[in-house]
């Protein structure tokens, strides 16, 4: 967990010296949202846009430390630790590098957002799929319903399965690169698929088991 700290910590020092680094170059409003087409289509202050993602890190940082203290089934954390604290970088890694990817926008050096942002959450999605899959019953991290809460056979079956799910969704994220038009479809119908169906695998199981 001290190394996970310590490399968290150094990629949001890292976004906010570039943030202080591209402050003077930027104009007063930059792009700040895309697109499904990756066009720029929502603007702010050039101090909004340069010092949300740093804040936003910081925060999240803190809540993915704290929640697990206040788990009331800490304990079944501790038993896939490793493999949380690894999320925990990954999420604090891609908010940097999209974080860094608007700033390199904004200076001018043009690219299609819709080719970075989806195989980004893409990769995101593997690990969180793994993450599901090592997962065991607690209240704030894997797949959570009433259902899975309630029974460890039900949580282990749902969570395994959605894991899987999940991976596949970022794997097929990646196929944005052929057919960069469809970039945000690739993403989001998978997704929403594979949560959608966990959802009702969820149930069904659990029924199953009663």
């Amino acid at each position: 967990m001290k190394t996970v700290k310590i490399f968290s910590i150094l990629l949001i020092v890292i976004s906010l010296a570039v943030s202080f680094w591209a402050l003077p170059k930027m104009p007063d409003r930059i792009a700040s949202h895309w697109g499904i087409d990756g066009l720029a289509n929502g603007y702010s202050s050039k101090n909004f846009g340069l010092f949300l993602m740093p804040v936003v890190s910081v925060f999240m940082l803190l809540l993915f430390w704290f929640l697990p203290a206040i788990d009331p089934l800490k304990e079944n954390i501790k038993k896939f630790q490793k493999e949380y604290n690894g999320f925990i970088f990954f999420m604090m890694l891609f908010l940097s590098v999209l974080h860094v990817s608007t700033i390199v926008w904004n200076l001018g050096y043009r690219f299609n957002m819709s080719l970075v942002v989806p195989p980004l959450i893409g990769v995101l999605m593997i690990y969180c799929g793994y993450l599901l899959v090592k997962s065991k019953r607690n209240w704030f991290i894997g797949i959570r319903t009433p259902w899975t809460l309630s029974n460890d056979a039900v949580w282990e079956k749902t969570n395994t399965l959605g894991g899987k799910l999940f991976i596949a969704s970022g794997l097929i994220s990646f196929l944005s690169f052929f057919c960069p038009s469809f970039a945000f479809l690739f993403l989001l119908v998978p997704i929403i698929f594979s949560s959608v169906f966990s959802l009702v695998y969820s149930y069904v199981i659990w029924k199953k088991i009663k």
